[in-house]
This record gives C-alpha cells, sequence and structure tokens, in this order.
C-alpha cells in the first residue's frame, strides 16, 4: 500500500507540498499539483477520507459490511458486533456493499473508518488486500482470503453440510436433494461440497435433478422447492442452504399438498429465530450468529491495540433437531 511519502518522493516535491497539492491547496502551481497528481496516479495512491497520512487520527468508528443488510440471519450478528463496539467507546456503521461507489466500498477506499467487519462476497478480493494494512485492520466472516492485516472468523461449512446429509442419511433416507445458494458464495459452495462429500461416504449417488441453487433467501427457495415439485419425481428429503430457504420451500409444499414430515423431510442451516416457531419447527445446522460477531468486534479491537491476534478463528456448528424430519 503505497504512503504520501512514496507519492511525494516519485514526484521530486516534500511531503507538505504533496500534502498540499492532494488536498489541492492554492499553494501549489498548478504543474507541481500535476506532477503529484501522476505521481499518485502511477502508485495507486488513495486518499484517506477522514485525514491526510501526515496527521492520522481515529475516527472512532468501525464499519460493518454486508453484501445485503435485509433477512433475519445478520441481526443476531449485529448485535454481537454493537455490544463490544459500545463498551468500547465506537460507533459501528453496518452498510451493504453493492456496487463500486456504494458506502461499504468507500469506508474500505477512502479509510472513513478505523477498520471493517465484512461479511460479502461481492467485494473483489484485491479491494479487501489494497485496503488492510497497519492501523486498518480487516475481520473476514465466513470467508478465506490470506493477506497481511487480515483475520477470519468462520465456521466449518462443509462439515456443516455433511452434517445435515450424514442425520438424514442416518434417518435411513436415500434419495436426498439439496437446494443450496449461489455456488459463487464460499459458504454455499462449501455446504454443498459436504452434501456431496456425506453421499458419496454412504456409497449414494447425487441425483443432479435433485440439486438446485438460488439466492439465499425465502423467495428463492420457495421457487426452486416448485420446480422440485414440478418434476414429479420427489427425493425423500432435502437439504437447504438457508433456513430462509427452508421456510420458502414449506410453504410451496404445503401449497402442493406435501406435508413434511410425512412426505417428505427437510432440514435447514443457521437455526433463525424464526425456525422455531413455523409449523413443523424447522430442524437446522446451528451456526453461533452472535458469537461470531461478537468474537469477530473482540479480534477487532486487539487488532487495533496492536495485540497479536491469530490467522483464523473457527467457530463450531450445531444440529438442532425439530419436527421436520422423519424416519423411513
Amino acid at each position: 500500500m503505497s504512503t504520501i511519502k512514496d507519492v511525494a518522493r516519485l514526484a521530486g516535491v516534500s511531503l507538505s507540498t504533496a500534502s498540499y497539492a492532494l488536498s489541492g491547496d492554492s499553494k501549489v502551481s498548478q504543474k507541481t499539483r500535476l506532477k503529484v497528481l501522476e505521481a499518485a496516479k502511477q502508485l495507486n495512491y488513495q486518499k484517506n477520507g477522514f485525514a491526510m497520512d501526515l496527521k492520522k487520527s481515529s475516527t472512532k468508528t468501525i464499519a460493518l459490511i454486508f453484501w445485503d443488510l435485509a433477512g433475519p440471519y445478520y441481526s443476531e450478528l449485529i448485535k454481537g458486533v454493537q455490544e463490544v463496539t459500545i463498551a468500547n467507546g465506537y460507533d459501528l456503521i453496518a452498510c451493504s456493499s453493492f456496487g463500486q461507489s456504494s458506502t461499504g466500498m468507500r469506508f474500505l477506499k477512502e479509510k472513513r473508518v478505523d477498520g471493517a467487519i465484512i461479511s460479502s462476497q461481492n467485494i473483489d478480493d484485491q479491494a479487501i488486500l489494497d485496503a488492510a494494512r497497519e492501523g486498518f485492520p480487516i475481520i473476514l466472516l465466513d470467508q478465506h482470503l490470506e493477506g497481511d492485516y487480515i483475520t477470519h472468523v468462520m465456521i466449518d461449512n462443509k462439515q456443516g453440510g455433511r452434517m445435515a446429509a450424514d442425520y438424514l442419511i442416518g434417518l435411513g433416507h436415500k434419495q436426498i436433494g439439496m437446494i443450496s445458494g449461489p455456488f459463487s458464495s464460499y459458504a454455499s459452495r462449501n455446504r454443498y461440497l459436504g452434501f456431496q462429500e456425506s453421499l458419496k461416504a454412504h456409497g449414494l449417488e447425487e441425483q443432479h435433478r435433485w440439486v438446485m441453487h438460488g439466492r439465499m433467501n425465502r423467495k428463492d427457495g420457495y421457487q426452486a422447492t416448485k420446480t422440485l415439485i414440478l418434476q414429479g419425481d420427489l427425493p425423500t428429503a432435502v437439504v437447504y442452504g438457508n433456513d430462509e430457504m427452508a421456510i420458502g420451500g414449506l410453504e410451496a409444499f404445503r401449497e402442493s399438498g406435501i406435508r413434511v414430515p410425512d412426505d417428505i423431510s427437510i432440514i435447514g442451516f443457521d437455526d433463525i429465530e424464526l425456525a422455531q416457531y413455523v409449523n413443523p419447527g424447522l430442524t437446522t445446522i446451528r451456526q453461533p450468529k452472535y458469537e461470531m460477531g461478537n468474537l469477530a468486534a473482540h479480534v477487532m479491537f486487539q487488532a487495533l491495540r496492536g495485540d497479536i491476534v491469530n490467522k483464523s478463528y473457527q467457530l463450531q456448528l450445531e444440529l438442532i433437531e425439530r419436527n421436520s424430519c422423519a424416519s423411513m
């Protein structure tokens, strides 16, 4: 990551002149200003949004950047982060990362906060690598990217996919489908790979007509389940990429007169609050959402203090049995 000192050196000017030129101060001639701007362009230098490198000051703010702020999954995670940030006298800004001009992307590029906790698959890896540096730590939630000043707080999504399929196979199911999230998502891809591993380990063949992908929301779960039903040849059980998709699937089965779990068993992933209140109660793989946010925030403040932190932390999953699965 280039600094203003690098820009000044390449342009052949003093540090203060480079600072004035980059801020558009009239003290600097147009010729010198253009020379500094050209040097900044060559070095891909980006000015801090709130403070120049000459005098770095803390914003006392942490950014929490999500791909999508909608959905019940994020509420517990945000609560876990918020409690720690408040306790440390910091503000928390939660924002989305849709597009290069989004608030989340500006925070990363311009360092308008002191650090970022990211749970978003649509931010380019290079943008994260460029942003992370000493004094600006980045915590990635449930996604993997190696780089300096980057820490991961994760669950084993592949293990979760195996747990879900293993559970259904243990109940005697041999015809199992999966309605997964997008394969471009690190979490979704690994849950699906875990599902595949379980089938293979038990000598079962994956039936591609029973495997579908969609976005991790109720609508896509509903639509994918409708497509599954229209094929006319249902599996005896379905693993869903998350609880929201599974709840959409419940509605699709109900509309078609297909009873869960009498006619088909389903299992979700996440254990959102609604999972226990739907009828039947949703069996699911619980991931510790509050704990993930809480740990990420603790690690963030350790990094800001200059403490040594691990490169990766992994939280445990848990099978939550309710009433949406039945033995064969």
